[in-house]
């Protein structure tokens, strides 16, 4: 793999990330104390009355204008000589594969084209947050929680959302579950959700000689506790002996779908078996980090072009798997700002604004790049720099809450903004 980059804040934001911002639980269940209730699956051919989510951030400010190409602006290729994606008509091994005439994708990124050309993939550009914040920390705080410099909100958009709809399954151990080490902002206050940085190991830490000892040891702490410390020991540790049920490493995925052998490509596959296995979770959270591309960004063959290979090869594979002819889910992947325009002197592009998200699923208005485009003449740029923002990145999260997940109580989970639908799901 390249080597990583990134500026101080970002480094020091994954650092934090990594160290645990609540930790993962590490508790084993497959021979859990006898005070805890039975793990309960659910019921074979429940149908569900709304899409699962699963959202994936691309955190250190992916660069937009390279995941999904504006090819037929000419002011995009007179910021960028030397780390652009050419014209798909100029005959380079490197240059864009066109998607409607003036986008397109960068070769790292083309595995996406069937998906596209399925109608289950939409690009919405030109979005993102419309604060003007540049800190990584900030900006992603403020699009996990839903709205900017509010100090009294804590909570997550999905985890409001959860807690304003009944469950798929009231018998369901887990609702949400976040695929990284501290549970992400955008879960909190989320009902029945936990963190694991792995799906496939939900062991008990410590030498498994001792297990059974250290279990009466957990009984003893919390058998007898109040109820939120036994509710909280019952829900984590029923948890564990679920996802310990699920063989996630022999799970074969559908229709010959190949996951790139990388931590994110596993970890959507180990989602994709989650979503299989019908236990009813609603909402999954992934990170793909390290997109902080300062300098050397390689959108052609170098750095980027690794972390949009693997980034765009796992949701290929997704979709084949899941999205085709699976349950319903609706992927939503998104950054906290995208890059300056123009290149800088190092090759790569500084902390920027306005950006590209990209939708899956089948009832995801698809195969096309919604964007109000504003054009990349210097003088349209944000602050003289920047791809500026048209639709704002809660337009879009606020459509999928409401006709795909079923929650019309768009004011509490976002709150003091009044959403304007873009057409996104079908």
């Amino acid at each position: 793999m390249p080597r990583p980059c990134g500026c101080t804040e970002y480094l020091d934001v994954s650092r934090r990330q990594f160290l645990g911002l609540g930790g993962a639980a590490a508790l084993s269940a497959a021979l859990a104390p006898a005070w805890l209730p039975r793990v309960s699956y659910a019921r074979p051919g429940r149908p569900t009355a709304r899409d699962i989510l699963v959202s994936i951030f691309l955190r250190g400010g992916a660069d937009g204008l390279t995941l999904c190409v504006p090819h037929g602006d000419p002011d995009y290729y007179n910021a960028r000589p030397t780390i652009n994606i050419p014209r798909p008509d100029g005959g380079d091994q490197f240059a864009a594969t066109d998607l409607d005439g003036f986008f397109g994708l960068a070769p790292a990124m083309a595995s996406l084209l069937q998906p596209y050309l399925a109608g289950h993939l939409l690009f919405v550009h030109a979005t993102g947050s419309v604060d003007t914040t540049r800190s990584h920390f900030d900006a992603m705080h403020f699009m996990e929680v839903g709205k900017p410099r509010d100090p009294a909100l804590f909570t997550g958009w999905i985890g409001r959302h959860l807690l304003t709809v009944p469950p798929l399954d009231a018998d369901a151990l887990v609702r949400a579950i976040g695929v990284s080490n501290g549970l992400p902002r955008s879960l909190v206050g989320a009902p029945r959700s936990l963190p694991f940085p792995d799906l496939d190991d939900s062991s008990l830490n410590g030498r498994e000689e001792t297990k059974d000892e250290r279990l009466e040891a957990i009984g003893d702490m919390y058998g007898h506790a109040g109820s939120l410390l036994r509710a909280s020991a019952e829900s984590t540790i029923n948890t564990l002996a679920l996802l310990d049920a699920i063989d996630f490493a022999g799970y074969i995925p559908a229709h010959g779908a190949v996951y790139p052998d990388s931590e994110f490509g596993y970890s959507l596959k180990c989602c994709a078996a989650l979503i299989k296995a019908r236990v009813n979770v609603e909402a999954l959270t992934l990170d793909l980090g390290s997109w902080d591309t300062h300098e050397s960004q390689g959108p052609r063959d170098g750095y980027m072009a690794y972390l949009m290979a693997d980034f765009a090869g796992a949701l290929a594979a997704f979709h084949l798997d899941v999205i085709t002819d699976g349950p319903d889910v609706t992927l939503a992947a998104m950054s906290e700002f995208g890059r300056v325009v123009a290149e800088n002197g190092s090759r790569g592009c500084d902390h920027g604004h306005g950006n590209v998200m990209m939708l899956m699923g089948r009832h995801i208005a698809g195969g096309r790049v919604l964007s109000q485009w504003p054009g990349l003449n210097p003088d349209l740029l944000y602050e003289g720099q920047d791809l500026a923002i048209t639709i704002d990145y809660r337009d879009i999260l606020a459509e999928i809450v409401q006709n795909r997940l079923a929650n019309s109580d768009l004011p509490f989970v976002f709150p003091d903004f009044t959403p304007t639908f873009r057409g996104v799901t079908l």
